[in-house]
């Protein structure tokens, strides 16, 4: 083989190996785009690239990975949603406490359930691997309860605040409770 079949040689191996490793890396974006929906398009609005928000949501993956993540048992989850129903339900009669008992009780979910609850941004940032679906109604529903210790919410962003509550108290504990009060 000569020199300048040599170089086309290693030229197109080369090639051939980029385009192996931008499948590759399209693959991988795409995979965790599906797997973080709204949580992968929230980490790039707030500027990362595409490539640095994979790496970000996959090292969160990592680390909640060594967590000891479970379900509920049945007794707990039947004791949360009877609690979750008791919130509910003072909710007309005070709403603001009824927003912070939601939110309470959705952190005693997490705990129960081996999520760390120490700082609300990191404690999101873990939620979003197995529940990315919800994780930006958590984070509004925990600023609208911390807005109404200030008292600039209306009953109606409160009433908003326990509806996000909700959908993530039933997809954490896998209880639908608004099956559950109707029963």
């Amino acid at each position: 083989m000569n020199t300048a079949t040599m170089i086309i040689l290693v030229i197109a191996i080369v090639a051939l190996a980029g385009v192996f490793y931008l499948l590759f890396e399209r693959r991988r974006m795409e995979k965790v785009r599906a797997k973080f929906g709204p949580e992968y398009e929230r980490v790039v609005r707030e500027g990362e690239s595409p490539r640095h928000a994979v790496q970000a949501l996959e090292e969160r993956e990592k680390r909640v990975q060594k967590y000891h993540i479970r379900s509920l048992t049945p007794d707990e989850s039947m004791r949360f949603a009877s609690r979750w129903r008791n919130v509910q339900e003072r909710f007309v009669d005070d709403p603001k406490a009824s927003v912070w008992e939601a939110d309470r009780l959705v952190n005693e979910a997490l705990e129960t359930k081996g999520y760390p609850t120490s700082d609300f941004e990191h404690q999101t940032e873990d939620i979003s691997v197995y529940h990315p679906w919800v994780v930006e109604q958590f984070r509004v529903a925990h600023r609208i309860a911390a807005a109404s210790q200030q008292g600039t919410c209306s009953t109606e962003d409160l009433r908003v605040a326990m509806q996000h509550y909700r959908n993530l108290f039933e997809d954490i504990s896998d209880i639908n409770v608004t099956r559950e009060v109707h029963k």
